[in-house]
């Protein structure tokens, strides 16, 4: 009996491009690189690395070009609410993992922290509303974060409203549409930039609409090159792509920000997007990039929880230059490990087994069971 049910082998999983895979991951460590420098050095002009908040909006474009990628040609066949279920699976294990890491480390951090001055019912409320990326800025020894106990988790949700818009309208729309939405975007993205100096916002209540700002120009920018097939051929390579990648993340930080940084967002990565795309890949790079891709997201949701613990260390013990270079690179490889560690024993396992459930439902839909 034929139904319009969509099938496992609709849902699967479309082949990689190992270039954007790296670079993804080149992006998360240099954000979790820019976090603990924040903590040393508040003026960012003093960081090496001032610009990698950047990073998120790079992450944002390559979300809108391989989601173009990934479900243009099968949302209609699949179906919104199997769309959903595939985002969620996808992107949800780690939301939850990223809480519970955030939660204990607020407890029970060994360097400082104040949870003794807040009721149990304000702590369980934060922590329901950061498992369900609704945003909560309460936690006052949390800076306000839109999500107290998993700061880049405001990206996360930024990325769950870009999901629900592609499904509801993005998808169904022309290219000419979607050029027109993204030039307003880009408008907005201009004026928050010249109103905050910056392009920094997006985590607090405060800069609510500043990481809708973001998400709205970069999302449709990265939809937009997949659209017109905007792929330039070259020889760059991963390693050539990665510094290219790598120069917007410790470019100045000064005050021209106002206009260097919407530069960068509105050309520079959308460019970077279409390079990556078309590089060719040398066979002994494939597999660090196959690893990259792999480790950023499980990197990007876990590593925030150290973070709060290192900011509580570095107040206190203030380490020289020597001993925070050290601290800092050997808590990178830490977190790599084991944000390595969760993607094997929690979130790999955990998709695998909701989307072998899915799978069954399906394939018993399909044959009329």
């Amino acid at each position: 009996m034929e139904t319009n049910k969509p099938t496992p082998e609709i849902l699967q999983t479309k082949q990689h491009f190992e270039i954007l895979d790296g670079l993804r991951g080149i992006a998360a460590l240099s954000v979790v690189t820019f976090h603990f420098m924040e903590w040393a050095y508040s003026n960012y002009s003093k960081s090496f690395i001032g610009h990698g908040f950047l990073a998120v909006d790079f992450f944002f474009c390559l979300s809108g070009f391989v989601i173009g990628y990934a479900y243009d040609d099968r949302i209609a066949k699949m179906g919104i609410l199997e769309f959903f279920k595939s985002r969620i699976i996808r992107l949800h294990p780690l939301v939850i993992a990223g809480s519970v890491l955030g939660l204990l480390a607020f407890l029970f951090d060994p360097f400082g922290g104040h949870p003794e001055l807040y009721s149990t019912g304000k702590i369980i409320l934060a922590f329901f509303c950061s498992l369900l990326l609704i945003p909560l800025p309460v936690i006052a020894d949390r800076s306000f974060n839109l999500f107290s106990f998993n700061a880049p988790a405001w990206s996360l949700f930024w990325e769950y409203v870009a999901n629900i818009v592609y499904a509801f309208v993005l998808y169904k729309i022309n290219r000419g549409y979607l050029l027109l939405l993204t030039i307003f975007s880009a408008g907005a993205i201009c004026l928050v930039a010249y109103r905050s100096g910056n392009l920094l916002g997006g985590w607090s209540g405060p800069t609510f609409w500043d990481g809708g700002a973001r998400i709205s120009y970069s999302f449709l920018a990265g939809l937009l090159i997949y659209r017109s097939r905007y792929i330039i051929k070259n020889n760059l390579g991963f390693i050539g792509m990665a510094i290219l990648l790598f120069l917007a993340f410790i470019m100045p930080f000064s005050k021209w920000n106002w206009l260097s940084e919407p530069v960068v967002v509105l050309f520079y990565f959308p460019l970077l997007i279409a390079l990556g795309a078309g590089a060719t890949l040398k066979p002994a790079l494939k597999k660090v990039c196959i690893f990259f891709g792999k480790i950023s997201y499980p990197l990007y949701m876990t590593h925030y929880a150290v973070l709060w613990m290192f900011g509580n260390y570095y107040g206190s013990h203030k380490p020289g230059t020597v001993q925070l270079a050290l601290i800092i690179i050997t808590s990178l490889i830490l977190l790599v490990g084991a944000a390595y560690l969760v993607m094997i024993i929690y979130d790999i396992p955990v998709r695998k087994y909701l989307n072998d459930k899915r799978d069954e439902r399906l394939a018993k839909q399909k044959s009329g069971g």
